[in-house]
């Protein structure tokens, strides 16, 4: 079909060839209208840019301490960066990483949102799909390096996507009766779940890097956890969900209300299993009123004892107290440790023939009075000379008085 006429005539071809620049031809010095290229490398000395296929002689040599943070350092407040989201890793995202490594030796990659729940996997991902090598990782912020011998005109082609597919279909994710539990018990654990406070409040687009370490120590004090996501989309913490279930591991409960409710499952297995037992019920003297016992940490455990022995903590005999119960409790150890606090103990001295006293029997032996301490006629108005003294500085005798004097006659 021949072209419509538009009332102009067709653009003739441009006789100027642009030349492709790569990291093994950089432009010349001084040539105008060409950006910054970095210069393949680094490399020691004596060694120059070989023709590489397979990745580990792309990457060549392994990068030293001073060449990394060398790298690094000017790329730390550059915005120059690629952002990995919420959809995370793509083909456009992949082609773009390479288009920052025609120009510059490194590519930050900034991630936010979903992904960053398992930076590990990401890193990993990242390595395997570029080719690169991550030198330098902070939070959600990685730093891959291209490598000594990268050429951008042998680089992987990656078709590119004009539009997003179709998610797939996954598994539903709530179930009624879910492992090990029957419907009933688990609707009794949901009814529990709404009046549990959340461990923490999800951001949008934040960086969810130490999530499941605290899922994981939650754990050790309540078979139920609850995590705030108002403010996500909904595909978003169900995805982070499904990734809790996988790395905690844990047991779904619901997404109602835009908040995550886990269990922990019958099959939970505690952080610290050799760590000491700790009693449930205590009398104050220490002892055991029952068998029932609870593991804990042994840093924890030697906290609770130091504070016991140092009444700083106390032990209650009964654990269902009332209100006013435990508040006269709190009120009682408080006069107490007050007053171990603010007591030292005797200093004890013993003669040459043996005989010992000490400073609390030579107080309770000698009984002063206020009289005694504090005399009346140290406070005696009428006999105070400093009082009673006249100016110490005759009238007069002052500088100022001297001036005064002069204007005066003046």
């Amino acid at each position: 079909m021949p072209r419509p006429w538009t009332g102009k005539q067709p653009l003739k071809k441009s006789k100027k060839k642009i030349p492709l620049f790569d990291s093994f031809d950089p432009p010349p010095p001084g040539k105008k209208g060409v950006k910054y290229v970095e210069l393949p490398g680094p490399y020691p000395f004596g060694k120059y840019p070989k023709e590489a296929h397979s990745r580990e002689e792309i990457l060549g040599e392994p990068l030293k301490k001073w060449e990394i943070s060398m790298l690094v350092k000017p790329m730390l407040s550059d915005n120059r960066q690629v952002n990995l989201g919420r959809d995370g890793l793509t083909h456009n995202m992949l082609d773009l990483v390479h288009t920052h490594w025609k120009r510059r030796r490194v590519c930050k990659v900034k991630c936010k949102g979903v992904p960053t729940i398992d930076m590990n996997n990401v890193c990993r991902r990242l390595e395997e799909k570029t080719g690169g090598k991550i030198i330098h990782r902070v939070g959600g912020v990685v730093y891959i390096f291209r490598g000594r011998n990268y050429n951008y005109r042998t680089r992987p082609q990656y078709p590119l996507m004009l539009w997003k597919p179709a998610a797939p279909v996954y598994p539903k994710l709530i179930q009624e009766a879910p492992e090990g539990l029957t419907k009933d018990e688990a609707d009794d654990l949901r009814n529990k779940g709404k009046s549990l406070l959340p461990i923490c409040k999800l951001a949008k687009n934040g960086v969810y890097t130490t999530l499941v370490k605290d899922v994981k120590n939650a754990f050790e004090g309540s078979s139920l956890v609850k995590i705030d996501c108002k403010g996500l989309h909904a595909s978003d913490y169900k995805k982070l969900g499904a990734k809790l279930k996988e790395l905690v591991p844990c047991v779904l409960l619901s997404f109602d209300d835009e908040q995550i409710l886990i269990w922990r499952g019958k099959n939970w297995k505690s952080m610290y299993p050799e760590g000491p037992a700790i009693p449930q019920n205590f009398d104050t003297a220490g002892g055991l009123d029952g068998s029932e016992t609870v593991r804990s940490s042994p840093k924890m455990m030697s906290l609770w004892k130091r504070a016991i022995e140092s009444s700083k903590a106390l032990l209650l005999d009964e654990i269902n107290l009332g209100p006013d119960d435990l508040l006269k409790k709190v009120e009682e150890f408080e006069n107490i440790s007050q007053a171990s606090e603010h007591s030292y103990p005797a200093l004890v001295l013993s003669s040459e023939d043996g005989a010992s006293s000490s400073t609390a029997e030579y107080e309770e032996s000698e009984n002063y009075s206020d009289g005694d301490i504090y005399p009346e006629d140290d406070f005696d108005d009428e006999n105070d000379e400093f009082y009673d003294s006249g100016p110490l500085v005759p009238l007069g005798s002052l500088p100022v008085d001297q001036i005064a004097e002069r204007l005066r006659r003046k």
